[in-house]
């Protein structure tokens, strides 16, 4: 019984191709590792690499490409958009195949007890590998960033779970963990407006009485000189992209402000996508299992 998990690990690098591609190289070297997505955005400073193979397979993955991270990236040089702590920011394990959950709480648990003892970098874990009900959330972790938590990390509340209570001088520190699967979507506004993004993005997510299990953030984008909603869809069954998006577009239309596109971030699920048809063609009784053609030629 052939056992399959995702691992998505975000590296702060967006910039420069030769970095990324080593990297990407280092997690290609671990044999039984499938790389299936690699995204940069240089706005963002941000990789995010998507790897799928066997439990161990991809513990010796995650491993290999937080290593290179590590030699590559300094983070007292990292200036980008989107929240972070150290070089490789975080690694989550997701179960697709013959995996459970809490096989991947384990999994975290071994790789951050790994790259503190041989990498010196303090692991935060995060999600369902939390050990601390606090930590089971990113944005917590992450407060105050790589340069808040330089002098935060001493502070015995904000201790890592492995390693000393100090950042690697250049890697910093790495959260890791075990999620279900998320959709990380981003919506672009016609305006350059910065705010107008933030106001948003606080009513969108749920923290603020947003959308349920609704991550956003509002940023800069300085390449195409305009703003950005960045989210997280942490349970896209439950609140799908086409709610978000609608949402978003009314919450925009308040400030003169349209959507001039959306982009997805690594890899969807195909429900995702054909819910959001649906919704959007206004489909009544559809059935993909039986009206998709490629569903049917996979069954038959």
């Amino acid at each position: 019984m052939v056992k399959i998990v995702e691992c998505v690990p975000n590296f702060s690098e967006g910039r420069r191709p030769e970095v990324i591609n080593e990297i990407v190289r280092a997690i290609q070297s671990v044999p039984g590792v499938a790389v299936l997505d690699v995204e940069a955005d240089a706005d963002h400073n941000r990789s995010v690499v998507t790897f799928v193979g066997e439990p161990a397979a991809c513990l010796e993955a995650a491993f290999a490409g937080c290593a290179a991270a590590a030699r590559l990236i300094n983070m007292e040089e990292h200036r980008g958009s989107h929240p972070r702590i150290g070089a490789t920011d975080v690694i989550p394990f997701v179960p697709v195949k013959n995996v459970t959950m809490a096989e991947c709480v384990e999994l975290a648990a071994r790789l951050g007890r790994r790259i503190a003892e041989e990498l010196g970098i303090p692991v935060y874990l995060y999600g369902e590998a939390a050990r601390r009900p606090e930590r089971k959330s990113l944005p917590n972790i992450r407060r105050g960033q790589y340069e808040g938590l330089k002098s935060e990390i001493a502070r015995p509340e904000r201790h890592p779970d492995f390693g000393p209570p100090r950042l690697h001088p250049t890697a910093g520190a790495t959260c890791v963990g075990a999620r279900p699967f998320l959709i990380a979507y981003n919506v672009n506004l016609n305006t350059p407006d910065v705010t107008v993004a933030q106001r948003i993005a606080e009513a969108v997510r749920e923290k603020d009485g947003g959308l349920t299990n609704v991550r956003a953030i509002g940023i800069y984008l300085s390449a195409r000189h305009q703003a950005q909603v960045s989210m997280n869809l942490l349970d896209p069954g439950r609140t799908p992209v086409h709610r978000v998006l609608e949402l978003v577009r009314r919450e925009a239309a308040r400030y003169g402000v349209s959507v001039t596109g959306t982009e997805i971030v690594g890899l969807v699920p195909a429900e995702a996508l054909l819910a959001a048809a649906a919704y959007y063609l206004q489909l009544e009784n559809f059935d993909p299992a039986r009206q998709v053609l490629e569903f049917r030629l996979h069954k038959e």
